[in-house]
């Protein structure tokens, strides 16, 4: 009795054991945020489990073909691979994927698990399925990142460049040629310092939105960096090709934008295009020759498109590398200064010079100042390179001012980007204070580019110079955009009348009606003349019966150094 007992016991024990498991499991499972399948494989059927509902909401299983109902939750092109999945039955094999549902929305994880006897005989699946919607979409949103400009929508630099080096292997199998366009927004930098980034931002969405359209299988369209774009067309034809979308831009450019803030503004670009394998032999150097055109084209004003050909990267090539020896030689000041005598017309008597700076590199070759001074105003240098003129210019002046006792007046070109740094008046007057000398004998040389960046400033800046006593001299007159509208308003002394005024004058008829006009509008403003580059007897004798008041030039003297000047100054006349 007593061991029957125990035995019921024990039954008894057991059971509640089970019952508390099965309390667990079903809690397990109906807590679970996935759905599972168990499919007994010797009976053939099949029990869901878990959030099932959820899920499937209109699939019962029980068998293992009513699996199959599950597919037309899938999408369409991936039902194929689903079902392959499903019926993994191979010993040791856990296989998975992830499916995309036929809502276009919702992405699951499949996992299968079988469970196989001591005979290699499949016994049981479980099929599980998760919702993984969230993390792919945090996939998706880093793959973006990783490959989209989230500005404009367009592929960004890194992208492009992968995708541009699969059409060239693309172009060198089937013999054909990739073109790239470099395009940058003219003065995009005025309006994003002027209106704000906000509005900078929304200009270089409209221009990207501009471009997008000409996306497609064989055209890649890239935003580079703020207001730079890039665009590769594979095989280009009279259909398409850099040059119509250039022309088409260009076209739908002349209608304002309307931004957000109310306002209208037209843009202009410029575009610079190379071709595959004609200038490149990569898709990173065919990128670099499709820029290298494109400042080119920046260079020659708005709205400019250039081809890459040969001259244009030689160009280039021979500026890199004056820029990287202009650093050096301004590090240790390695230039020399040379002066262009002035003198007045009618006695031959010494008016002044004018401060020309000269390098010589470390070949021995002398580099022209016309080559030079372009890439140091381009890359800041001419800062340095101006301070150097002004002090060192001064030095020699006042040497000669205590060795000859002369009265006499230096002339400095100064730089626009010089002119507009902000403590350009301070460190003119600090160094004409250090050297003692008087300002009335300093006369500080403009082009009239000066007029066109920011005339109120140019004005203020002059107003205040000559109030110490500098002179301010007009350089090259008639160069630009010689208009009477500026000279009656600059306080300056001195008009320099450019060379090309002067070569014809002896020939041409129109050149000294010219001529004549300027000297005699000049004198009515009360302003002095200097006419440059008088090379002959015949063109001094003419300027001097019109009465320009100073001339220079070869006639005369060529520019020479300190000790020249200073063998001039022992007469002071030629």
């Amino acid at each position: 009795m007593d061991e029957l007992r125990y035995q019921v016991d024990l039954l008894n024990a057991m059971n509640g054991r089970l019952q508390a498991d099965e309390r667990m499991y079903r809690l397990v499972c109906n807590t679970s945020l996935n759905a599972i399948v168990y499919i007994d494989c010797k009976r053939g059927t099949a029990r869901t489990l878990a959030n099932w509902d959820a899920f499937f909401p209109d699939v019962e299983i029980y068998t293992i073909n009513d699996i199959a109902q599950i597919y037309s939750y899938i999408e369409e092109q991936s039902v194929l691979a689903f079902r392959d999945l499903l019926y993994t039955d191979k010993p040791g094999v856990n296989a998975s994927g992830v499916f995309k549902l036929s809502d276009k929305k919702t992405y699951i994880e499949v996992e299968v698990q079988v469970v196989f006897d001591e005979l290699g005989n499949l016994t049981d699946k479980i099929i599980r399925f998760k919702d993984v919607t969230k993390i792919h979409s945090q996939n998706d949103e880093l793959a973006y990142m990783a490959y989209y400009d989230p500005n404009t929508g367009l592929i960004n630099r890194n992208y492009f460049v992968s995708k541009l080096s699969d059409f060239v292997k693309r172009a060198d199998d089937e013999g054909a040629v990739v073109s790239v366009m470099f395009i940058d927004i003219d003065g995009f930098h005025n309006y994003n310092d002027g209106m704000g980034i906000v509005i900078g931002d929304e200009i270089i969405q409209v221009f990207g939105q501009a471009l997008k359209k000409y996306e497609s299988e064989n055209v890649l369209v890239s935003h580079f960096t703020t207001d730079l774009y890039c665009v590769a067309i594979y095989n280009p034809n009279n259909g398409l090709c850099a040059e119509t979308i250039y022309h088409e831009l260009r076209e739908q450019m002349k209608t304002p934008f309307k931004l957000t803030n109310g306002s209208e503004i037209l843009l202009t670009f410029c575009a610079g295009v190379a071709d595959y394998p004609e200038s490149a032999s990569d898709s990173l150097e065919l990128i670099n020759c499709a820029e290298i055109v494109m400042f080119k084209a920046k260079d020659m004003g708005r709205g400019r498109i250039q081809y890459f050909d040969a001259p244009i990267l030689k160009d280039f090539l021979i500026n890199v590398d004056i820029e990287n020896k202009l650093k050096e030689a301004v590090f240790n000041e390695n230039f020399t200064m040379n002066f262009q005598p002035q003198f007045f017309t009618d006695s031959r008597r010494l008016r002044g010079v004018e401060a020309l700076i000269r390098w010589k590199d470390k070949s021995g070759d002398m580099i022209s100042p016309s080559v030079f001074i372009p890439v140091a105003e381009k890359n800041g240098a001419i800062i340095p390179i101006g301070n150097y003129v002004i002090k060192e210019s001064i030095r020699n002046f006042v040497n000669w001012k205590k060795k000859f006792d002369t009265d006499m007046i230096l002339s400095i070109n100064i730089s626009a980007v010089q002119y507009r740094t902000e403590n350009f008046v301070e460190n003119i007057l600090d160094c004409i204070s250090s050297y003692d000398i008087n300002p009335q004998d300093i006369e500080l040389e403009i082009t009239e580019s000066f007029l066109i960046a920011d005339f109120n400033d140019v004005i203020m800046k002059l107003e205040i110079l000559r109030e110490y006593g500098i002179r301010i001299a007009l350089d090259d007159f008639g160069t630009g955009y010689s208009s009477l509208s500026y000279l009656k308003g600059l306080p300056i002394d001195t008009l320099k009348i450019d060379k090309k005024f002067v070569d014809n004058i002896c020939t041409d008829v129109s050149s000294r009606i010219i001529l004549d006009t300027i000297i005699y509008m000049t004198k009515k403003l009360g302003y002095e003349t200097i006419a440059e580059g008088v090379e002959d007897e015949d063109q001094y004798n003419y300027l001097k019966s019109i009465e320009c008041d100073c001339i220079q030039g070869f006639y005369f003297s060529k520019p020479t150094d300190s000790e020249g000047i200073e063998r001039l100054l022992l007469d002071g006349t030629v």
